[in-house]
C-alpha cells in the first residue's frame, strides 16, 4: 500500500473513499474540475488527450502507488488536462480536497510524505522537460536510458516512442542502429546500455 496510507490512523482512513473501475473506464474527463487526489491501489491509468488532428497523446502512465490530482488540486485552474482512463481493472483511494487539507494540517507524517511526493514529481517533470528539449533522437534516447540507470523495460516500441516523443519509425531505426553499434543490448522488450 502507498506510504501515504502507512501514516494514517484507522479513523483518518475513514475519510478516504475506495472505488474500483473496470478496464477502459474514463474516471475523469479532460477539463473536469480536480477537487480530489487519487492514489492507485491496484491497476494502471493513462492520462491522455487528442491533438487537433485526432492523434492520441499520452501524457502519463501511472501504476500502483502513484498519486495523481496532487498537482492540480491547489492550482488556480484545477482542471484535468486530459482524460484519466483505467487501462485495466483499477482501484483508487480518493481523498477529497477538504479531507486532504484536514490530513495535511493534523498529521505531520502525512504532510511530510505528501511534500516528498510533490518534490519527486517536480524532479520528474524537470527531467521530462529536459528530455523533450533534446532535438536529436539519439540524445533523447540515451538521456532516457541515463534517467533509468541504463536499463529499461517497455510494453512495445509504440509506447516507448510516445514516452520519448519520437516517431515510432525513428525510434525503431535508432534502436536497430544502436544494437549494431553495440551501444545497447536488446532482449525483446528490455534494453540495457553496454557501458
Amino acid at each position: 500500500m502507498s506510504k501515504l496510507f502507512d501514516v494514517l490512523t484507522n479513523k483518518e482512513k475513514e475519510m478516504i473513499r475506495i472505488t474500483s473501475y473496470k478496464k477502459d473506464t474514463v474516471i475523469f474527463h479532460e477539463d473536469d474540475i480536480c477537487d480530489v487526489i487519487c492514489i492507485i491501489l491496484e491497476g494502471t491509468i493513462d492520462i491522455l488527450s487528442y491533438s487537433f488532428s485526432g492523434k492520441e497523446i499520452v501524457y502519463n502512465n501511472l501504476v500502483k502507488d502513484n498519486v495523481f490530482g496532487n498537482n492540480l488540486i491547489f492550482s488556480d485552474k484545477p482542471y484535468f488536462r486530459g482524460n484519466v482512463i483505467a487501462k485495466e481493472k483499477t482501484t483508487l483511494a480518493i481523498i477529497h480536497k477538504n479531507a486532504l487539507i484536514k490530513l495535511l494540517k493534523e498529521n505531520e507524517l502525512f504532510l511530510i510524505e505528501y511534500l516528498r511526493i510533490q518534490s519527486n514529481f517536480g524532479k520528474t517533470l524537470n527531467a521530462r522537460i529536459k528530455l523533450l528539449g533534446l532535438d536529436n533522437a539519439e540524445d533523447r534516447f540515451m538521456y532516457y536510458m541515463y534517467l533509468n540507470k541504463g536499463a529499461i523495460t517497455f510494453k512495445n516500441v509504440t509506447s516507448l516512442s510516445q514516452t520519448l516523443g519520437l516517431a515510432r519509425e525513428t525510434l525503431s531505426r535508432l534502436i536497430s542502429r544502436l544494437v549494431k553499434e553495440k551501444k545497447i543490448i536488446r532482449n525483446k522488450n528490455n534494453i540495457k546500455l553496454t557501458k
